[in-house]
């Protein structure tokens, strides 16, 4: 099979500068097999400083702070939907309401992409408190700076919404007229309850403030090996309440932290309770 023509040479050497500046400074472990999907997103950048060899890229990668965020913005992938894995929210709500009434709410959606799982907490708790106005914080980061101004920004197009009863859209999205049409936006009542910031889960700290109730940490762990999945979970302890859930994605598993966190079931954990 004849080797295929890129535009910018990219050698063995170059994959693997890139795979370990990754998992450096994101803990996102790059396989082998994403050798082609790694040129693609990084070439892009070449082509923004109109430079013509990855080696100049690193090179200057290394070597220019400001330049980090669009590198890391470049390889993560952002998959979501609202109300995805669809039975973690009724579990929040049951938890909520016993364990939290008379006090603040405290939830964090730690890997929130372009927020379509803040604003299903956000909704899940407008139902669960009965009004626009429950006593719960919401609040949601991403390491990709460009997911997060979707997010904030609360537009998405309608056909996203799909799954949504059609009384719940109503409830929590205006739909867009004219130029706008197609496009649906938060209502500013729900986005009151969610604040966005950027962060990094490999970061010494975090700006969050603790306790917090649960925190949604799905499908981001399956970027991260084993050592890294720890030392994310060792951070989230002190952190969330002795009766906090975790929640996790529907392919992972924290099987080797059983010293950390208890499974719940149904890719739901909470605080192994120290003696």
């Amino acid at each position: 099979m004849a080797a295929v023509e890129r535009e910018f040479e990219f050698s063995d050497r170059n994959f693997e500068e890139v795979r370990r500046l990754i998992h450096e400074h994101a803990g996102i472990s790059l396989h082998p097999g994403k050798r082609h999907m790694v040129y693609s997103r990084v070439a892009r950048r070449l082509r923004n400083f109109q430079m013509t060899r990855f080696d100049d890229y690193l090179d200057m990668l290394n070597n220019d702070a400001g330049e980090w965020q669009h590198f890391i913005n470049s390889l993560t992938t952002n998959l979501t939907a609202f109300f995805r894995e669809s039975h973690h929210f009724p579990i929040l709500a049951k938890h909520v309401l016993e364990h939290c009434r008379g006090r603040d709410v405290m939830l964090w959606s730690s890997a929130c992409s372009t927020g379509e799982e803040a604003w299903s907490m956000a909704m899940t708790m407008v139902d669960a408190f009965g009004t626009f106005e429950p006593p719960v914080k919401i609040i949601a980061t991403d390491v990709d700076t460009n997911v997060l101004l979707h997010a904030e920004e609360g537009v998405y197009s309608a056909d996203r919404i799909a799954g949504i009863p059609e009384q719940d859209v109503k409830r929590f999205f205006l739909r867009g007229k004219g130029a706008r049409e197609g496009l649906v936006r938060i209502r500013p009542e729900l986005a009151r309850l969610v604040t966005f910031r950027p962060l990094n889960l490999l970061a010494d700290e975090w700006p969050i403030r603790p306790p917090l109730d649960a925190i949604f940490c799905r499908n981001v762990m399956i970027y991260f090996d084993k050592p890294t999945q720890r030392r994310v979970l060792q951070k989230f302890v002190p952190i969330l309440r002795p009766e906090g859930l975790l929640f996790a994605g529907h392919a992972e598993s924290f099987s080797h932290a059983i010293d950390l966190f208890a499974s719940r079931g149904k890719t739901v954990y909470t605080p192994v309770q120290r003696k």
